[in-house]
């Protein structure tokens, strides 16, 4: 079986959906790894897509606001109805949401930065304008040789994209020579597979963690917030990271 089927093979099935925040205009959920956001033309043959779970589980139609990637896990959004879906959205599409994510990234990258890296649109191949800022929490250098170096380091990093295109965290990342661990579109193979040896690490370590946002009927602030997936617990406990981001 080849590595991009063993990470991102669909399950069997999935649990109970962890509804992290609902109200009666909006419900957000922590998506796990490897789940649908919808379904879509080029995965017609999949079974399991978030918003038809979350529908049955909670017994009424929700429309996804936003999406992240398959591979990736963490705070997905949902409105109720169309006004909802609307009103939400534009926030997004003006910038007004605050998006923050947390990987696990090969290297050690610097203390903070930015980088605008123009990204092409994959089905059109335009090139696209994309910002991405991040931050730096913490390091780690392991004693196990991955190709010609005898260590292997590793970077734990807060991610605030300021745009939104398809992969653009994976993709500013790879770019900058520091992929994220459990990539197998974008990332280092070797290390993937190390991860899976050494500790049973198979999903991708990229989580949405945070979204923050003028609520769009209260006029509140909004912060949602999803805890880590297994597999980001598990790496954050095996390289002694503290889990209070």
């Amino acid at each position: 079986m080849s590595e991009e089927k063993l990470i991102h093979n669909e399950p069997a099935r999935f649990e109970k959906l962890s509804v992290i925040y609902q109200d009666e205009y909006l419900v957000a959920i922590n998506k796990p790894n490897r789940l649908l956001v919808h379904k879509t033309k080029i995965a017609e043959e999949k079974h399991f897509f978030a918003n038809r779970l979350l529908a049955d589980q909670i017994g009424c139609e929700v429309y996804p606001v936003h999406r992240i990637d398959r591979a990736t896990s963490g705070v997905l959004l949902f409105a109720y109805s169309p006004q909802g879906i609307a009103m939400t959205q534009s926030l997004f599409m003006n910038g007004d949401v605050t998006k923050e994510y947390l990987a696990v990234v090969r290297g050690f990258v610097a203390e903070t930065g930015s980088t605008n890296e123009p990204l092409i649109k994959h089905e059109t191949g335009v090139e696209q304008t994309a910002l991405t800022d991040y931050e730096r929490l913490n390091t780690i250098e392991v004693d196990i040789s991955v190709n010609k170096y005898p260590t292997s380091r590793y970077s734990l990093v807060r991610m605030l994209p300021r745009t939104g295109r398809t992969h653009q965290l994976r993709r500013h990342f790879n770019h900058m020579g520091h992929p994220i661990v459990g990539d197998t579109k974008y990332g280092d193979l070797r290390h993937n597979r190390m991860f899976e040896r050494e500790w049973g690490i198979t999903s991708l370590l990229l989580h949405a963690h945070k979204l923050t946002f003028i609520h769009p009927f209260s006029n509140k602030e909004l912060r949602l917030q999803a805890p880590l997936s297994p597999d980001f617990v598990k790496a954050m406990d095996t390289f002694a990271w503290e889990n209070n981001y």
